[in-house]
Order: structure tokens, then C-alpha cells, then sequence
């Protein structure tokens, strides 16, 4: 099989090399899907009470998926980087596609939560699988435009499910079965056309042999030049050395990250009304904010590539902060409003992806799919994190200004912990 073996797995015509890029990509269109679905059906699900729901239970199958898609980042990386990352992109696939399916014929809450979190381990677990093999199949060496492209996957998942949600929010199963059986109709695709990545195979195949090492130019394999026989994998690997330094940044950076990118798209309409806006305008600027952060990956990816990923992001943050800060002025054109919320979008939303390109191009390859999962898995706790805490400003009356005093803050501190972080390991 052409999985199996390295001259096979990344060596094919141009229309088969395409290949595995638009399935990773689709892979993380499928998470961006089934993760928004349940805040696009929870409306409806507390309007009709179907299955009994109240909003403490609303707020619980909320909660615990987010907890689902956190342990789920974090427990993939060892298994990235044990079985390789064709099979764990295969298995999270089947995975989140079978429970999402099991969603929508739950007879009560309590099955509804207990399929919804399984779904959740999976959903998590994708998205570092599949960086790790993006990060691997992208034969430059560079890999921010990889990783950004990759990640522009999620938000098509997620405007794709709002715009069903318009028109089939009545029939919340509808919703739940869309995400289910098109993730299962691309598993027999992820079989016929995703081969291992040749990387990990190379690093399997030193750390059986290392005399191996020798014989071969691990580098024309990686072109970060980062499959080493001699490096440790699971945790181990992740505070070898320098890299001790690298994790602590990274997993700042991301819990700081994905606090912004959770705590806006939580509450940002709620602020903005409060602020005295209409509330169709703050849903507007929901959206300018989401349509700015697919503007922002394709332009950090590109200008990461050029310039070095570190300098790109610790740039990101701090114009993150800068305007997260200005929306806290209040402004009276409707337009130069959107046009301030589309560049935070610009800017908040990609910092994030930029990390995971940063953790994709200094990590070993015998390590990458660990620290992927880590640093998604800590940044999830900041996306649990984000949305309590901007709750409890809003239910103290004070989310506007403070919320926005509090972001820019946030990214101030995502930027202090990527500028602690080495540019290189070597």
C-alpha cells in the first residue's frame, strides 16, 4: 500500500501531491463543522426544550465538549508520534463523524452530553494530527503558509454550518447528521489517498536503526532539517534541552491565544450591545471579525514564510493588542467601526495558527505531533477560560471597556511569552 512505504508517500504526480493537502484541509473543515454546530442548534434546543433542555444544560454539554476537545489535543500526541499521522487523521475522523451521528438520535441530555464530549476527544485531536502532517508533506521547510491555509479550513466548517443553521435550525438533527455522514463519506478518500507522511517514517525507521542515520539524508526528508535519531519522544522530547524553554513559551502563548479567539467570538455581540450598538450590528461584527481572521491567515502565512515565523508573530500580537484596545473607543461610523473589527480580526484569530506554525518548524519530528497536541490542549483551557472569564465582566456590567482592556492585555502577555522562546534549537 502506498501508505507503507516512503518512496510512495510523498513522491507522486502533481495531481496526486495535491492530495493530501486538500484532505487535511478538509479534515479541519469537518472539525470547524461539527465543534459550531452545537452553538448553532442551542437556540433552538432551549426554545423548544427538546430532550428536556434547560440553559444550565446547555451550558453544561457546552462546557464539558470543550473539555472533550482539550484532553483530546492533549492525549494525541504521543499516538501521532507512535502510530503516525495517516492513522490518527483516519481514526479522529471515524471517531468524531460516528459520535456526531450518535448526537442526533440521542433520547435525553444525559446520552446527548455523553456523545457530544466523546465527539470532542476526537474533534481535538484532529487538528494537531493534521498540522503535524501539513507541517511534513510541505517540502519548502516553510511552514507557516502551510499551517495558516490548513487552519482557513476550520473557519469554512464553521461559516459553512452557520449558513445551514439559517435554514434548517428547526430540525436540529438535520444539522447533527450533515456533520456525521460527511466526515464517514471522506474516511474510504483519507484511505485511498493519504500516505504516511515520509518524515515520520524516516524517524521510525532510525529509531529501529540508527546507524541508519549514516546512510541517509534525514534533511531531503524534512527540510526543517529536524529528524534526529538521537531525541526523545513524548514528553520527554518536549523539555529536552533548549526545548524546555520553546514549550513553556509556546503553551503561554497558545493558552493566551485562544482565550482572545473564545472569549470574542463568545461574547463579542453581547459587548457591543452593551457598548449601545444595535444588536444586529454586533452580530454584523461577529462576522467582519471571523471574515478578517481567514484574511489575516493567508497574509501571517505569507509574510511568516518571508520573514521568519517568530518576528510575524510576536508582530501579531502586539497589533492585536493595539486594536483590541481601540475598540474600547467608542466610535459613531458604522463603517470605521467594521473597519476596526476587521483588522483585530486580522490579527487576533491568526497569532494563534502562527504558534502552532512556530511549534511545526522548531520541534523534531519525533516530537512534533506532542507538542502539537500539548499546545492545542493548553490552549483549550484558555478557550474555556476566556469565555468565563468576559462572562463575568458581562454579568458585572462592566464588559465594556474593561473586556477589551482585558484582551489587549492578553495579547500583550501572548507576545511576552513567544519573545522568551529561542528562534532556533540547533
Amino acid at each position: 500500500m502506498p501508505a507503507t512505504t516512503p518512496s510512495a508517500s510523498m513522491t507522486g504526480s502533481t495531481s496526486a501531491g495535491r492530495w493530501p493537502a486538500v484532505l487535511c484541509w478538509l479534515a479541519v473543515a469537518l472539525e470547524g463543522f461539527d465543534l459550531v454546530v452545537l452553538g448553532a442548534v442551542i437556540p433552538e434546543l432551549l426554545a423548544t426544550e427538546a430532550l428536556g433542555f434547560t440553559p444550565e444544560a446547555a451550558t453544561m454539554v457546552a462546557t464539558l465538549s470543550l473539555v472533550g476537545v482539550g484532553l483530546g489535543a492533549v492525549s494525541v500526541g504521543p499516538v501521532v508520534d507512535r502510530i503516525g499521522r495517516r492513522w490518527a487523521i483516519i481514526g479522529c475522523v471515524i471517531g468524531f463523524s460516528v459520535f456526531t451521528l450518535l448526537v442526533a438520535f440521542a433520547p435525553n441530555v444525559a446520552l446527548f452530553t455523553i456523545y457530544r464530549f466523546i465527539a470532542g476527544l476526537f474533534l481535538g485531536a484532529v487538528m494537531p494530527s493534521a498540522l503535524a502532517y501539513i507541517s511534513e508533506y510541505n517540502k519548502s521547510g516553510k511552514t507557516g503558509k502551510a499551517t495558516t491555509l490548513t487552519m482557513t479550513g476550520y473557519h469554512a466548517g464553521a461559516v459553512a454550518i452557520s449558513l445551514l443553521a439559517v435554514a434548517y435550525s428547526h430540525n436540529w438533527h438535520l444539522l447533527f447528521l450533515a456533520g456525521g455522514i460527511a466526515g464517514l463519506v471522506m474516511v474510504p478518500l483519507l484511505i485511498w489517498k493519504l500516505p504516511e507522511s515520509e518524515v515520520f517514517l524516516i524517524a521510525q525507521e532510525l529509531k529501529r536503526n540508527p546507524a541508519a542515520a549514516q546512510a541517509k539524508d534525514a534533511d531531503a526528508a524534512d527540510p526543517a532539517g529536524t529528524v534526529d535519531a538521537q531525541v526523545k519522544t513524548g514528553m520527554a522530547g518536549l523539555f529536552s534541552g533548549k526545548l524546555a524553554l520553546v514549550t513553556i513559551g509556546v503553551w503561554a502563548a497558545s493558552f493566551m491565544g485562544l482565550l482572545l479567539v473564545y472569549g470574542l467570538n463568545t461574547w463579542l455581540p453581547k459587548i457591543m450591545a452593551d457598548a449601545g450598538y444595535e444588536v444586529s450590528d454586533s452580530l454584523v461584527m461577529l462576522f467582519v471579525m471571523n471574515i478578517g481572521a481567514v484574511v489575516g491567515l493567508v497574509l501571517a502565512g505569507w509574510l511568516a514564510d518571508k520573514h521568519g515565523t517568530k518576528k510575524i508573530v510576536l508582530m501579531w500580537f502586539v497589533l492585536a493588542a493595539v486594536f483590541l484596545a481601540a475598540l474600547s473607543i467608542p466610535m459613531t461610523s458604522q463603517i470605521l467601526l467594521n473597519i476596526a473589527v476587521f483588522i483585530t480580526g486580522v490579527f487576533v484569530f491568526s497569532a494563534q495558527v502562527l504558534v502552532y506554525a512556530f511549534v511545526s518548524a522548531i520541534y523534531p519530528a519525533q516530537a512534533r505531533g506532542t507538542a502539537l497536541g500539548m499546545a492545542s490542549g493548553i490552549g483549550r483551557i484558555g478557550a474555556i477560560v476566556g469565555p468565563f472569564i468576559t462572562g463575568a465582566l458581562v454579568t458585572a456590567g462592566i464588559a465594556y471597556p474593561w473586556g477589551f482592556y482585558l484582551f489587549a492585555v492578553v495579547a500583550v502577555l501572548g507576545f511576552a511569552a513567544m519573545a522568551i522562546v529561542p528562534k532556533s534549537v540547533k
